[in-house]
């Protein structure tokens, strides 16, 4: 997203944060990122974009390390046919 060059949440309201941090790492093009961690929840992506009065949400959840399998034999199966190292699984999907 920040490859598009622009600004992202700019200033409507003034914030004040009681804990450092608490809001999540903002990052120089104002986008925010936060980490969570809870047991039983192996892998959650959630993108969230917003503009006044509405919010699109795109979000995947893995509760089980077997969702990955599939990814991990097609990986296994293939990986001596490759000619060096490899960075990404899109050249193997």
């Amino acid at each position: 997203m920040e490859e598009l060059g622009k600004t992202f949440n700019p200033p409507q309201v003034e914030e004040h944060e009681t804990l450092a941090g608490s809001r999540g790492g903002q990052r120089d093009s104002g986008l925010r990122l936060h980490s969570i961690r809870l047991p039983g929840l192996v892998a959650h992506q959630e993108v969230m974009f917003g503009a006044p009065g509405e919010t699109y949400t795109l979000r995947h959840d893995t509760i089980d390390r077997s969702a990955y399998m599939p990814g991990v034999l097609l990986t296994v199966r293939r990986v001596r046919q490759l000619p060096g190292l490899v960075y990404g699984l899109e050249r193997l999907l």
